[in-house]
């Protein structure tokens, strides 16, 4: 089985210069976790995962370190979060993300994904977002090819129970 087989092609996308407000809202309406950056060719130029929102919100590691009482205010860090918002997403993405094409086969896509610890990737063609394959969507995948046989035939069609 191939990403192709697999991956969503209905990727909802951001621009460089949107602002991260943007991008959070099409996170929390699409209940999505990452959002690919694209010029308006589709070129992929970068990556926001909702962990890149939310790192410009933590202390430095080193703040820890040196610090490790005074550099804690986290209500003063929770109330920093509309200016992240404000931020343009190029000064937040991740740039020239880690891709796959559509023709790898599934498992070697997941194993990227297990080997970066990522729950999901872009899937790009000569540079070009074409869609985004997820774990889950691997998972699905394998279930509906190997897993549906020891399904009881009832739930396999989804027909009521007798």
């Amino acid at each position: 089985m191939l990403v192709k087989d697999v991956m969503s092609t209905g990727v909802v996308t951001a621009k460089p210069s949107d602002l991260v407000r943007s991008v959070v809202i099409k996170m929390i309406c699409r209940h999505c976790g990452a959002v690919p950056v694209v010029e308006d060719d589709r070129t992929l130029v970068g990556l926001v995962a909702v962990r890149d929102v939310m790192i410009p919100l933590y202390p430095n590691y080193g703040d820890y370190i040196h610090d490790n009482v005074h550099s804690r205010d986290f209500v003063e860090m929770e109330e920093s979060y509309p200016d992240v918002l404000k931020k343009p997403v190029e000064e937040i993405m991740s740039r020239h993300p880690l891709t796959v094409p559509p023709e790898m086969p599934i498992l070697e896509a997941a194993s990227y994904m297990g080997l970066k610890n990522f729950r999901r990737i872009p899937v790009a063609e000569h540079g070009k977002l074409v869609g985004m394959v997820s774990i889950g969507d691997i998972n699905r995948g394998l279930f509906f090819e190997y897993g549906m046989e020891t399904l009881p035939m009832n739930v396999r069609t989804a027909a009521p129970r007798e």
